[in-house]
């Protein structure tokens, strides 16, 4: 499976900061980076504006997960309706924006429409699936028999 998504328009369903703070671009990556790890769906992520240097330095698996910024002269729908029309198979493609525009061209390409809602809703457990992970995950170190002396000896020092 495959997802086109637009940055921008999925950031206003999601992120907890504001739509221009480039802090909501590095959240949604990171999610999506997530979601990615979890589910091995390729991704190509969308946003308009410049590049954010944080963003642009990280090194993706190529052809999987992609964060595109459009040039100067463009804007993410462009760029967005580029990628559907350079896509061969459709059926597994899917676009994910609330944008009516975006979503009528690619159904009308043969891919799929979903609206940000819709993904957020299968985005949500598979973060926390992850979280959950993470958690059994952690590793709980044993102490060694000379920190539990010293520990002994702190607790049980005599006045």
């Amino acid at each position: 499976m495959a997802y086109l998504i637009d940055g921008n328009n999925f950031i206003g369903h999601t992120s907890r900061f504001a739509h221009r703070d480039p802090r909501s671009k590095r959240e949604l990556t990171a999610k999506l980076w997530i979601f990615y790890k979890m589910t091995r769906s390729r991704i190509f992520l969308v946003f308009d504006g410049p590049p954010d240097p944080k963003i642009s330095e990280q090194k993706f698996p190529e052809g999987s997960f992609s964060v595109i910024f459009p040039d100067r002269d463009e804007n993410a729908d462009s760029v967005i309706k580029d990628i559907i029309s350079q896509q061969e198979v459709l059926k597994k493609f899917n676009v994910v924006s609330s944008d009516r525009e975006l979503k009528d061209y690619a159904r009308q390409q043969g891919a799929k429409s979903m609206t940000c809602e819709e993904f957020n809703k299968e985005l949500k457990p598979v973060l926390k699936r992850h979280k959950k992970q993470r958690e059994l995950e952690k590793h709980v170190r044993i102490p060694t028999p000379l920190e539990v002396e010293q520990w002994i000896d702190i607790f049980t020092m005599k006045k």
